[in-house]
């Protein structure tokens, strides 16, 4: 399984971006997409997560609306719309996943890992 992440940027606070993870090389009909992110000197966190094709999203309570997690199943492409962003969201952002239905943003079950995008805020 191979995850490519594209579509970070530096932007101003206020401003939005999209991120995009193709998803290639899954057999299982069923599994979960997250991102996460990771800033200098803090934890991994995870930001959102949805199980493919059943697609009910969950959010970290730092991003809630403020970011959507959406899918495009024909394209296996997990998107991540970030909006009225903050100096705060500035860290890489990571697309990951694992077989079967979300369950939590423990890192630990997510078996693959993209390669990760930066976002920068200022």
């Amino acid at each position: 399984v191979q995850l490519v992440e594209s579509g970070g940027g530096s932007v101003q606070a206020g401003g939005s971006l999209r991120l995009s993870c193709a998803a290639s090389g899954y057999t299982s009909s069923s599994y979960c997409m997250g991102w996460f992110r990771q800033a200098p000197g803090k934890e991994r966190e995870g930001v959102a997560r949805v199980t493919a094709e059943i697609g009910v999203p969950r959010y970290a309570d730092s991003v809630k609306g403020r970011f959507t997690i959406s899918q495009d199943n024909a394209k296996n492409t997990v998107y991540l719309q970030m909006n009225s962003l903050k100096p705060e969201d500035t860290a890489m952002f990571y697309c990951a996943a694992h077989g079967g239905i979300c369950r939590s943003f423990n890192s630990d079950e997510y078996r693959y890992w993209g390669q990760g995008t930066q976002v920068t805020v200022s």
